[in-house]
């Protein structure tokens, strides 16, 4: 996944918000998790001790919009890219 991909998603969420007058606060950009996994090449423990390590990246961005119907109508077209995942959330204030 290429972080530029995230980056244009966020864009466009933001003009979105933009165009129809709403208020938004973000993208921030929140830590970034790095999951490892370290194996063993040989698989019956005999020869060279060598090992290889994979490592998977989680990037995320936090963007907080005071929305409306529409807006939302709109961010829920967003075009997103395989492998990246969006989570909307809907909190009552």
């Amino acid at each position: 996944m290429d972080i530029n991909q995230i980056n244009a998603v966020c864009a466009s969420i933001k003009d979105i918000a933009d165009k129809t007058g709403v208020e938004i606060r973000g993208p921030i950009p929140l830590p970034t998790k790095k999951l490892r996994v370290t194996t063993r090449k040989s698989p019956d423990g005999e020869g060279a001790e060598t090992w290889e390590r994979y490592e998977m990246r989680i990037h995320k961005r936090l963007i907080d919009l005071g929305i409306d119907e529409r807006a939302l109508r709109l961010v829920m077209r967003v075009q997103i890219p395989d492998g990246l995942n969006i989570e909307i959330e809907m909190v009552s204030i």
